[in-house]
Parts: C-alpha cells; sequence; structure tokens
C-alpha cells in the first residue's frame, strides 16, 4: 500500500516555486514577473509561479523516473488500475490513444454511433474502420442509452477480425449499460475493452454509485478528472489493466503501445499547473472520497426529490423494468424533462441562466442535465430548485411537445459508413448547399455541442433524416460546432468523380 497522503508533483512544484534562482528557460514571463496586468488582477500572482517547464526537479511527461511517476502509482492504487497515465489534452486525447494503440489502417473497431467527437478524430488518426452500434434508444425520453451485450455479441460473430470494443460509459445523462457482460463477451474473443468513462471518475470512490469500469472488467478507460472531480479544465487519466499482446504477435505489449500513442497527441509542453491538479484530485479522493461523495449523493437526491414534485416536470430516474442498455444510472447527474412546460431544453437553459441564475451543464430537445458534483454547496441546491419552482409559474402558451427526429430514425436505419473516416478526411472536398448534399459523403464532423456526439462524420453518407435534424437543433436554438459553416447553410463532402 501506498502512502496517499503523498502529493509528489505538488511537492516538486513548491520546491521548484521557492527556490531563488534567475529563469533562463521557458515559459516566457518567468514565473510570472512578465505576466500582463489584466491577467495577473484575475488569477493572482502566485498561479504563475507554478507555470514551469521540465525542469530537473520535476520529472519529464513521457519518460517519467520521479515526482510524474509517482504521482500517477498513487493515482493507480487510488482507483484500481496497473498503470495510469496523466493527461494534459483532456480526455479526448486518451481515447486517441486507446485507439492508435489497438487499431491500425483497416483494422475494424466496434463501437456505439453515440461516441464523442474525439473517438471519430482516433479513427481518422488510426485509418481504422468503425463498425457501429446503435445504442439502444429510449422513445419515452428521447434519450439513447448504452450498446446491449447482445449487440457486441452479434458485432463480434460478424466480425471476429475486430481488433477492440469501445464503449461509453456513463453516457452523457449519466446511463451505465451492462458493461460486466460486455467485459465477458469482449474477452472471449481475446480483445481489449476500452471504455470511455470521462463522466465516470467518481464512480471508484462510494458504493452507492455505478461500477467503476476497471472493476467491471475493462482492460483500458479514460476519465476526465476535471468533469466530477476537483481537477482543473483539462486535466484526465488513462487507466491500464491487464498485459495484452497484441493479436498480431507483436512483442509491443498494450502498455507500451499507449505510450507511444500517447506520445503522438500530448502536448510535449504538459502543464504542471494541471498535472498537479491531477494528484491533488487523487490525494482527496483517497482520503475522502466516500465522505465527499456521500454528501455529493444527498445534495442529489434532495434536487431530484424537490423537482420531480414540480408540476409538469420530470426528471430521468432509473427504469421500473431495466434494460441491458440501462442498468444503473449516476445519480449525481441529474437531467430534468421540461418538454410538459410547452419549452424546448434550450429555451428553458436561456431562461434559467440568463434570468435565474442557474447555468446547465448542457440542454437537449427535452431536457436540460445538471452535472452535482462535490464542488455544490447546499446553497446551489436551493437556487436550482427554487429556479424550477419560478420556471414552471411562467405563463406560457401550450406548445407541442418536440421530439428529436435522430435518435429514433436515423441509428436505426444502420450503418452509413462508405469509407474509413481517416480516407475521408484526405479525399478532396467540394462544399455544396445543405439541401444538395443528401446521398452525398460528408467530408467533415458536424455535432451539436455539448455533449459532442457526432451527427455526421467523414466517411458517412449523409441521410435526408440527418439533414433534417440538424436543421431542427439550428431552429430550437442549439449549436451546431465541427463543420466549416456554423450556420448549417452548407456541407462540406466529398468531390464527386463525374
Amino acid at each position: 500500500m501506498l502512502n496517499q497522503n503523498q502529493t509528489p508533483l505538488i511537492a516538486a512544484l513548491t520546491a521548484c516555486t521557492t527556490n531563488p534562482h534567475a529563469p533562463f528557460y521557458t515559459p516566457g514571463h518567468k514565473r510570472g514577473r512578465g505576466i500582463a496586468q489584466p491577467l495577473a488582477d484575475l488569477l493572482g500572482q502566485a498561479v504563475f509561479g507554478a507555470d514551469l517547464t521540465e525542469l530537473g526537479n520535476l520529472d519529464n511527461l513521457f519518460a517519467p523516473q520521479g515526482a510524474i511517476l509517482q504521482a500517477q502509482q498513487l493515482a493507480a492504487e487510488a482507483f484500481g488500475a496497473k498503470q495510469t497515465w496523466f493527461l494534459v489534452n483532456g480526455s479526448t486525447c486518451g481515447i486517441e490513444a486507446a485507439i492508435l494503440a489497438t487499431c491500425g489502417t483497416g483494422d475494424k473497431i466496434i463501437l456505439p454511433r453515440n461516441v464523442h467527437s474525439s473517438a471519430i478524430a482516433g479513427l481518422i488518426l488510426s485509418g481504422a474502420m468503425p463498425i457501429f452500434l446503435n445504442p439502444e434508444y429510449d422513445a419515452v425520453l428521447d434519450i439513447a442509452h448504452s450498446i446491449t451485450p447482445e449487440a457486441v455479441q452479434a458485432a463480434l460473430q460478424q466480425h471476429p477480425d475486430a481488433k477492440a470494443v469501445l464503449v461509453v460509459y456513463p453516457t452523457y445523462y449519466g446511463v451505465c449499460g451492462d458493461l460486466k457482460a460486455i467485459a465477458q463477451i469482449t474477452h472471449a474473443y481475446n480483445i481489449p475493452l476500452l471504455v470511455d468513462e470521462a463522466h465516470g471518475a467518481h464512480f471508484a470512490f462510494h458504493p452507492d454509485l455505478p461500477t467503476p469500469a476497471l472493476a467491471a472488467g475493462a482492460d483500458l478507460t479514460v476519465q476526465s478528472s476535471h468533469k466530477t472531480l476537483a481537477a482543473m479544465t483539462q486535466a484526465s487519466m488513462l487507466h491500464l489493466q491487464g498485459n495484452r499482446i497484441d493479436s498480431d504477435g507483436s512483442a509491443n505489449t498494450f502498455s507500451e503501445r499507449i505510450n507511444k500513442a500517447l506520445q503522438l497527441v500530448q502536448s510535449t509542453s504538459p502543464s504542471y499547473i494541471l498535472l498537479a491538479s491531477l494528484d491533488a484530485a487523487r490525494q482527496q479522493m483517497a482520503l475522502e472520497g466516500k465522505q465527499l461523495m456521500s454528501r455529493t449523493l444527498e445534495l442529489a437526491e434532495l434536487a431530484r426529490s424537490k423537482i420531480s414534485q414540480i408540476p409538469r416536470l420530470s426528471v430521468v430516474d432509473m427504469p421500473k423494468s431495466p434494460t441491458s442498455g440501462f442498468v444503473a444510472l449516476d445519480r449525481t447527474r441529474l437531467t430534468v424533462t421540461v418538454s410538459g412546460l410547452g419549452l424546448t431544453g434550450f429555451a428553458a437553459e436561456e431562461i434559467l441562466d440568463a434570468e435565474l441564475g442557474v447555468t446547465a451543464e448542457f440542454a437537449s430537445l427535452q431536457h436540460l442535465t445538471f452535472i452535482i458534483s462535490l464542488g455544490n454547496t447546499p446553497a446551489d441546491i436551493e437556487k436550482l430548485i427554487q429556479g424550477f419552482i419560478t420556471l414552471g409559474q411562467i405563463n406560457l402558451p401550450p406548445a407541442a411537445k418536440t421530439k428529436s427526429i435522430f435518435w429514433d430514425n436515423i441509428f436505426r436505419l444502420g450503418n452509413y459508413v462508405q469509407i474509413s473516416p481517416r480516407e475521408a478526411f484526405f479525399t478532396p472536398t467540394e462544399t455544396l448547399p445543405l439541401e444538395k448534399t443528401r446521398d452525398r459523403i460528408c467530408a467533415e464532423i458536424v455535432c451539436p455541442y455539448p455533449p459532442g456526439i457526432p451527427v455526421l462524420m467523414p466517411g458517412e453518407l449523409i441521410s435526408q433524416g440527418a439533414i433534417e435534424y440538424l436543421q431542427q437543433i439550428v431552429a430550437t436554438g442549439g449549436f451546431i460546432t465541427g463543420c466549416q459553416d456554423l450556420s448549417l447553410s452548407s456541407l462540406r463532402v466529398l468531390r464527386s468523380s463525374e
């Protein structure tokens, strides 16, 4: 057992910041002395003293032997991993590295169609060919959940040469599928199970939270420590267990391939402030995690109970009859259905934020989703409850319930990928008016954000349903990212050979 009281990175940074010397190394602000005054006024001077480069005592992220190695070893023990890597480019680089470490050009990877855009980036970088599975769709809630073990089993039977399976666990709404069953099926084919656990970094620290991905059998999981723990934005971790060897007979272990992949997608000038925040967040959870999560769950249950009693509102909860796509719910994630008020989620979000001082994590057509974490206070919860009470009292004209046309129609039509995302990314393109792109192959990522789930991606055939859904998102107040024309009047497609 390691001493989880330690914070080796913070100790090393403290020693460096208190050591008087003349700095002739990056960054150019020289320990804060050159920082512009408006930024110093905003953040204070002390933080810049810790904004250092790879000095001798601070170790090296790509070849750790000292403070970073010790901090990563402490994190591995705290989160139940064999090996942990700190990430300073967010979970995005972890997902990209996981795909790069398991797939090469033309290799197949099985994954849900409601993956984050980072997985699409991983497909482009690796040249892998996606075998997309449709997530289980809840028509009542108008929400897609997890892929099911049955879908994974069928896909592996059809594609036994797949190199990996990737699962989103939990979804942005806090829904968890049957990861244990998926792990057993995946391992029967002797391939790794990769998990996008960006929103589940807190799962390991309380028995009333869903089973952590590693405990459920995942070989690799990527967690956004900044999303639900107390790390700084962009600070994440990649955890590995087991030691699977690539099926091509390569002598490189999975761990070695992760190391190589991370060198491609992480900055060579990592922020030690971000790294130190990971060290601190790990220590905090290792020592106080259960207590902090108990308090967080109590606050979340209070919000869930009070808001569910407000007329015309409901909250997403465990179904009376759980399915293999919905076996657990992260109860610190609160999703409120507002369509009963005659509002879209986008309109409700704007009212709560601009007029009532309550800011949601993200909005969708029918829902608002809130992350309740260890940083929230009883005053926050009271303001959230009062905000919904006030919202429910607004005298609104009746409106028809707005239902997404995407999940219910598009995902049921099958796999539209025509060529690999990488091939499409590097193929010559042309820009056409949106109405003329039907049945053309998309050349860019088109993604409502948040939650960052692409509607279209390079290599995918553009359907009429996709066009209509994107138009619906824009018309109801949503925001589209990734594409060249954010107004969505045009799209880039592969250039026609005619």
